[in-house]
């Protein structure tokens, strides 16, 4: 694994509650009470499995980019984690080689977005977009102008408020059982979350997942509620 910083310390940080999406069941095994060790010194606190990171908080609190590691060791209980600058051990027990997985053996976007080889996807104002064109060839059916019918996803790109508008007439070309995931970058101005999820509920679905689709963007995922599936 390439190196560039060291592990830093984290001033400040915002979590999304992932409980709001998935239920408490979610976070099982992505956040344990625990020991980090750090710098000779043990401390006690919660440590945090993020897509691209892990977070420690405790007395010290950390900041783990997977990027930045070049060992991820997992034995009797404890993960050790390297960069160039230092090494944090956290005690884990079962979970242990289980994180080590994860940050060695990331998801591809596309398997978060659930995209399987059989499916029909519209991507929508998203040009270019790295993810879409690895989708483009793992489909059956795959459209980028215009929507395609039965969709089983259809995926739209907004980079400002005002892109919300079109989500409705993109509903009609949903298979009953389809989703639309809504592409917003982060911690911009022109765009909020909560700006998407009322675009949502407005066309008349629920949103029921979010996930990270790159560095810069998050996607939120909307489908139909039960009785209209």
């Amino acid at each position: 694994m390439s190196v560039d910083t060291g592990i830093v310390l984290l001033l400040d940080i915002s979590r999304r509650d992932a409980r709001r999406y998935f239920g408490p069941e979610a976070l099982m095994g992505r956040e344990i009470q625990c020991r980090a060790k750090t710098a000779g010194k043990w401390i006690d606190g919660k440590a945090l499995l993020e897509t691209s990171e892990i977070i420690f908080r405790g007395d010290l609190r950390l900041k783990i980019p997977f990027g930045e590691l070049k060992s991820v060791v997992a034995r009797d209980g404890q993960l050790r984690l390297k960069s160039a600058a230092t090494t944090v051990v956290l005690e884990l027990g079962a979970q242990a080689e289980k994180w080590a997985h994860a940050i060695l053996h990331p998801k591809s976007t596309v398997d978060k977005l659930g995209i399987k080889a059989s499916a029909t996807i519209s991507a929508l104002n998203l040009p270019g977009d790295p993810t879409m064109l690895d989708a483009e060839k793992l489909v059956a059916a795959f459209a980028d102008k215009t929507p395609l019918q039965n969709s089983d996803m259809i995926l739209f790109g907004a980079t400002t408020a005002s892109d919300l508008a079109a989500i409705k007439k993109f509903v009609p070309s949903l298979a009953a059982g389809g989703a639309l995931w809504i592409v917003y970058p982060k911690g911009r101005k022109e765009i909020a979350e909560i700006q998407v999820l009322d675009a949502g509920r407005a066309a008349g679905l629920v949103d029921i997942k979010v996930v990270s689709y790159s560095a810069t963007h998050t996607a939120l995922k909307f489908v139909r509620p039960k009785d209209e599936r």
